[in-house]
């Protein structure tokens, strides 16, 4: 049985862009805009101080202007809320969890409120590995399960179900998670 080391070090291997050249495929940014294929592998946090709220109907979930994001190779970014900016009265634990190659360990939560109850809508890295520490006091939410805006405009989600990333108007692709995107 190989260790946890091995197997990260094995799904890092399969990579075939890294962010240090942009593929004939991708499209060509516009002014004020970044293209998904510039960002590195292993990812880069950075601080973003655009507002972003995450709402279940009604109910304002998070809010903040501290979030980070994580900027990986043909994905869009992924943004991480301070837990002090999320209204915890909201979120129970999920069971579950999946392994990021470059992060780590994620836990997954439930969000219940306005009447609803969304499994598994959220992650965070209690732990995260050397290089993702930024992220240990921070919870993600997926797009696709739960309304995230970024300064007033509602993130799409990333391709493919799996994937977390936000689809804001300043990321061009392709995106991660489109069919034929497996060996990215």
């Amino acid at each position: 049985m190989k260790s946890a080391d091995e197997r990260r070090a094995a799904a890092r291997a399969r990579w075939r862009y890294i962010g240090t050249e942009r593929p004939p495929f991708a499209h060509e940014p516009g002014a004020g805009q970044e293209s998904v294929w510039d960002y590195p592998r292993p990812p880069r946090v950075e601080d973003d101080t655009r507002e972003i709220v995450v709402r279940c109907g009604f109910v304002v979930v998070a809010r903040t202007r501290r979030a980070v994001r994580v900027l990986e190779t043909a994905s869009p970014p992924t943004f991480y809320v301070p837990w002090s900016d999320v209204d915890r009265r909201c979120i129970e634990p999920a069971p579950g969890g999946s392994a990021c190659e470059w992060k780590g360990d994620a836990r997954y939560w439930t969000v219940v409120a306005g009447g609803a109850w969304l499994r598994a809508v959220a992650w965070s890295y209690p732990a995260p590995l050397a290089g993702f520490e930024a992220l240990a006091q921070r919870v993600a939410f997926f797009p696709s399960r739960i309304e995230c805006v970024v300064d007033g405009r509602r993130a799409r989600p990333q391709p493919g179900g799996f994937y977390g990333g936000w689809i804001t108007p300043e990321v061009v692709g392709p995106f991660k998670g489109e069919p034929g995107t497996q060996d990215w």
